[in-house]
Order: C-alpha cells, then structure tokens, then sequence
C-alpha cells in the first residue's frame, strides 16, 4: 500500500498520545502505511478436533476459543463460516473484551445487556465467555439491527434478545438489572485508518468532541441498568484522549460508585495517559487495528429486581435450536 502523507491533526494527536519521537512515527507509519493483521475466529461451540487452520500461539489473556490465524487465510469463505461454527473478527475487539475473563468465576447465571451491539463481535464474545442467563443485545441504528440478527442466528447464540432502543429508553425499565453491561461506544472511527479503511474527519477535534459526548450519554444511561455489584465493560476503537481515559474521569466524577478494576492480564498495556486501570493496544504492536478498554464495578450494594422486556420492542428471540 502507498503511504500518504500525515495530516498536521495526526501529527498533533501523535504529540498528544506519544513524547517520544520514535514512537509517534512509528503509530503515524501504522496509519499511513497500513498492514493486514492475522485474522482472528472465536469459536462459537467446540472447536474441531482437526483444526481446519495453522494458528499462533495464544496470548496470556487471548480468551481458549479464540485463534488468530497464521498467514492470509480468509476465514470468511470456510463452510464452517456458513455454519455458524465460528466468527471473524479483529483481533483487537477480542483484547477490549478480555477483562471479562477477569470476572468470569464471580459472574453466574448472569444477565448481560450489549448496549451497542452491532454486528455482534462483542455479545458473541461475551456470550462465550460468561455463558449467561439471558444476553440481551441493542442495537439503536435501525439499519444495522439486520447484521447483528444475523449473525446471532448463524452462529447459534441461545438464549439471546435483539431490541433496537436508544440506550435512554432502555435507562428505566431496566434500571439495576444487569449483571454485566457492555458498551463498545460508537466512535470517531480513528483504527479503521489502520486496516486501511476511510474515516473522514476522525481526527477534526469537532468529530471527536461530538462522539466523546455522545459516549457519555450512552454510559450514563447504562450506568443506571448496572445491578448492584455489577460490571461495566467500555470500549472504543479510537485513539483520542478526550474518546477514551477522559470519558473515564467523566465517569467517575458523575458516578463515584462505580470503580476501575485492575485487569492483572493486561497489565503490559496499561495506558500510560491514565492513572486509573484501563488498557489500549496501537495499530503499531503488530496485533491489531488499536483499542481501549476498562472495567467498571458499581460498588453499590441492594437486591436486583428482575428485568422486564414488556414495553421493549423485541426485534428477535433466541430458540433452543436455531
């Protein structure tokens, strides 16, 4: 791929996420001269016992079901793609939802909420790794409701609920009710230059306030759906401050129940812009597109009331065999 020349908004977020010189061509030459990345499965039941792919060695928080996968192989195309046996995805949304592993032993018959589910990485992920009660999975962008629904029914994910609600809809009727809450925040988009995608005006400091406040909103409206005792799980696949460890000050300042726990896995990738536990991997490390993530608990103690789809417009519902 030709390299294209760093816009002076890349050069200053550079600056801003990196002091060392090195370092912030090394991230400016991850984005300008994008490489392809492993690709990446989680398997959705056992995995075969011939596996039908040449994988790397699994990482220390690389959850067991997931392979990353030597040289090019398009995954997509396999037949056992079709057949729900397993979905692709970057490698880096699987590093934003390992904290989950991190909590699996405390969290049983749980109830998990994904307040941004599309296309489905993330509740698939989730699913597989806390096998939960009830995974409840929202959608509000009405156009991208029929890809997670999809993807839900390919690969067998039972029991599961679609809705399509704005996260403030959902704030009342399931206030205290989930065990786990998982919010992959909409975003500016910034990683998507990394795979050598368009992200037009991601790094504009208007682009980037304007989703900034529009992932708090989000978080505060699922602040309130988090049981007592409960997890939030934030993820972004951007670069920006103001996107990822600011909106964590944000947080805790409107929400002081809620405490960042220590990921002992991802210790190595502690951001070094926050003094609170949260993790970024860059385009540069070689093992993806580039997140963050940070794990919440609401520290607040009460019962938790039963969850309530009544008034919610169900788009689709799980059966025992799909």
């Amino acid at each position: 791929m030709s390299q294209s020349s760093p816009s002076k908004l890349l050069l200053k977020l550079s600056r801003q996420l990196f002091r060392a010189e090195p370092d912030q061509a090394e991230f400016i030459e991850a984005l300008t001269v994008p490489k392809l990345y492993l690709p990446c499965i989680a398997w959705c039941g056992d995995r075969p016992s011939a596996n039908p792919f040449d994988v790397e060695p699994p990482l220390p928080w690389q959850p067991t079901f997931v392979d990353r996968l030597r040289g090019t192989p398009k995954p997509g195309q396999h037949p056992l793609h079709e057949a729900g046996a397993f979905y692709c995805l970057d490698f880096s949304s699987v590093f934003a939802a390992s904290p989950l592993l991190s909590i699996a032993e405390q969290v049983t018959d749980s109830i998990i909420v994904d307040m941004c589910a599309s296309p489905g990485g993330k509740s698939i992920l989730a699913w597989n790794t806390l096998h939960p009660q009830q995974l409840i999975c929202n959608e509000v962008i009405g156009k991208r409701v029929g890809a997670l629904i999809s993807n839900l029914k390919r690969c067998h994910i039972h029991p599961a609920i679609a809705l399509s609600a704005d996260t403030q809809v959902l704030a009342e009727p399931f206030a205290h009710t989930a065990d786990v809450v998982l919010v992959d925040a909409p975003c500016t988009g910034q990683s998507l230059l990394a795979k050598g995608q368009k992200a037009p005006g991601c790094f504009h400091p208007v682009t980037i306030n304007k989703n900034a406040n529009r992932q708090k909103r989000i978080l505060a409206n699922s602040a309130a759906v988090v049981a007592p005792g409960g997890y939030l799980l934030y993820m972004t696949c951007a670069y920006s401050p103001e996107e990822n460890e600011q909106v964590c000050t944000w947080l805790l300042e409107r929400f002081p129940q809620f405490q960042p726990l220590p990921v002992p896995a991802l210790e190595p990738f502690q951001s070094h812009l926050a003094s609170i536990p949260c993790y970024r991997i860059f385009p540069q490390s070689g093992l993806g597109a580039g997140a963050f993530t940070v794990l919440f608990q609401n520290t607040e103690s009460g019962s938790k009331p039963s969850i309530s789809l009544e008034n919610c417009s169900v788009r689709w519902r799980s059966h025992a065999v799909e």
